[in-house]
């Protein structure tokens, strides 16, 4: 499948949407129109339809069609908080879990964002970061290998993810998603969440000069974590959205 005729029927149905061609819960092309509109095969319309769904642009109706969904809260800021620093603020002790520290090859979100060959290994870590004693944070962070070489060898129970990185890879600019998450069982044992509880993930990416350095995922309990901001009312002020946890 080629890659630009798969990107060029997301373009098109992204800038159909911007446009307001199809707004919010508006259907869709179906696979067999883009095929005809867009001169592509019925599997790269299927793939581009799919990658818009995944990403929360549009939502399947089953027997109905795909419609353009609602936009979620996003918000960009470039302060980003270290989570040690946080609760040791707070007077409480802090220690984390390394669950995972290895390179391996990434997801093609992943490899999409650090413009990797195809198979080429990142470096990925998974963190439980703990507030005495008690899961406040999980995170699930790809970094990239050539911008950060170093990053297996350190020791991150003693400097965080975020310390060494900022340290060695000054934080230029960071993306950020937010959303609500109903965990699976296997995060709720993780975070040690109630049976109704659900979580609040946040997605940060994070540059250095023009290099994406970093993609994490962060897991917060629903019920112990919340994001607060202060919006700047001057063009010399900044947005800054702190993570506050509870």
């Amino acid at each position: 499948m080629s890659q630009k005729r798969y990107q060029s029927v997301i373009q098109y149905l992204s800038d159909g949407i911007a446009a307001g061609t199809w707004p919010v819960d508006a259907q869709v092309p179906s696979e067999n129109e883009l095929v005809a509109i867009c001169g592509v095969s019925r599997m790269t319309a299927r793939r581009a339809l799919e990658e818009l769904t995944e990403d929360g642009v549009l939502y399947r109706v089953q027997g109905k069609g795909t419609f353009v969904a609602p936009p979620k809260m996003q918000a960009s800021f470039v302060q980003v908080r270290n989570i040690a620093d946080e609760v040791r603020a707070l007077g409480q002790s802090y220690a984390n879990q390394i669950k995972l520290l290895q390179a391996e090859v990434p997801p093609a979100q992943v490899r999409e964002l650090f413009q990797l060959e195809e198979r080429a290994p990142a470096f990925h870590s998974i963190i439980l970061h703990l507030e005495n004693k008690l899961p406040v944070q999980l995170e699930d962070r790809w970094v990239h290998p050539n911008a950060v070489p170093e990053y297996l060898r350190q020791d991150f129970q003693r400097e965080t993810p975020n310390v060494y990185l900022s340290r060695v890879a000054p934080l230029t600019a960071a993306e950020h998603v937010i959303e609500a998450h109903l965990p699976d069982l296997k995060l709720k044992r993780v975070l040690q969440l109630s049976e109704l509880e659900a979580c609040l993930v946040v997605r940060r990416t994070t540059w250095s000069g023009p290099q994406v350095i970093s993609y994490a995922t962060l897991y917060h309990p629903g019920t112990r974590y919340r994001l607060a901001g202060r919006i700047g009312v001057s063009p010399s002020q900044s947005t800054i959205l702190e993570d506050i946890h509870v």
